[in-house]
């Protein structure tokens, strides 16, 4: 990939990497509560969001967009490292986690199994035992490994709020943070999605109404423009911007042939 190639795709990285972050850490928080719930971890879980090398997964690519992004972003240089750090941080204790729930999948009912049959001679018991000890070391490995990445990801939403503000002009980033609301106010909380908003838009919180209505005009979504765009002049009626933005989706609108509407039902469904 050239330098110059990255550059022109920043402003897709830069949506991608929130993007990512927020649908992982949806579902490790879901696998952290199954575990809280039942002591268990499940190795499946682990082995479809890290992937293999050839076929990788989501947390994978999410580590790989953001060593890229992070690489290559001129801007918060400092707080790019970090969470470059951080995000690959947590892509490696969860290759940790996919080994050791192998293990107590896998080895531990074995373990388990050995050690009942009444036809062990006293040092094949002692044997099992000792080396049964190491599977509940395991246990203790992953109770430490969860609390890592539970105190990571705290962090890396503290570092999303100081780093994306430098894209507020992003219409990407606009268009996702209003597509995906509930998603990010489930990944940061109410609090944190509306210090990041706060952090991103400042006291202008309809510049992200404008740029998502912008962006998905743009890209033929018209009825989802307006209604980012409804939402923008309900905070702001009077912005100039908002009122040049829903004259040119009512425009569009208004000039939608039958083609146009076919083509807008094809998007949805495709």
């Amino acid at each position: 990939m050239s330098k110059t190639w990255i550059c022109s795709k920043l402003p897709e990285f830069v949506r991608d990497v929130l993007r990512d972050f927020c649908l992982v850490s949806q579902q490790l928080e879901q696998e952290f509560q199954y575990l809280d719930q039942t002591g268990q971890i499940r190795f499946q879980f682990f082995k479809d969001i890290l992937g293999e090398k050839m076929n990788k997964g989501q947390l994978w690519h999410l580590k790989d967009t953001a060593h890229i992004l992070f690489k290559h972003d001129p801007k918060a240089k400092l707080i790019g490292q970090y969470l470059d750090w951080s995000l690959g941080y947590i892509f490696h204790e969860c290759m940790k986690l996919r080994e050791d729930a192998y293990q107590q999948e896998n080895y531990r009912p074995w373990f388990e199994e050995i050690q009942s049959q009444q036809s062990l001679s006293p040092e094949e018991r002692l044997i099992t035992q000792e080396l049964l000890q190491v599977i509940e070391q395991t246990k203790e490995s992953i109770d430490r490994e969860v609390k890592r990445v539970r105190f990571i990801q705290f962090h890396c939403r503290r570092l999303f709020i100081l780093y994306l503000p430098y894209h507020k002009d992003n219409p990407l980033l606009a268009r996702f943070l209003f597509a995906r609301h509930e998603l990010v106010k489930n990944v940061f909380k109410t609090g944190g999605y509306n210090e990041l908003i706060q952090a991103i838009y400042g006291d202008a919180p309809e510049h992200m109404y404008i740029l998502a209505a912008q962006s998905l005009r743009l890209g033929g979504w018209i009825d989802e423009a307006r209604q980012a765009i409804k939402q923008a002049h309900q905070m702001a009626p009077n912005n100039k911007l908002v009122l040049q933005e829903m004259k040119l989706i009512d425009n569009n609108l208004e000039n939608k042939g039958p083609l146009n509407a076919k083509f807008q039902n094809y998007r949805r469904l495709s």
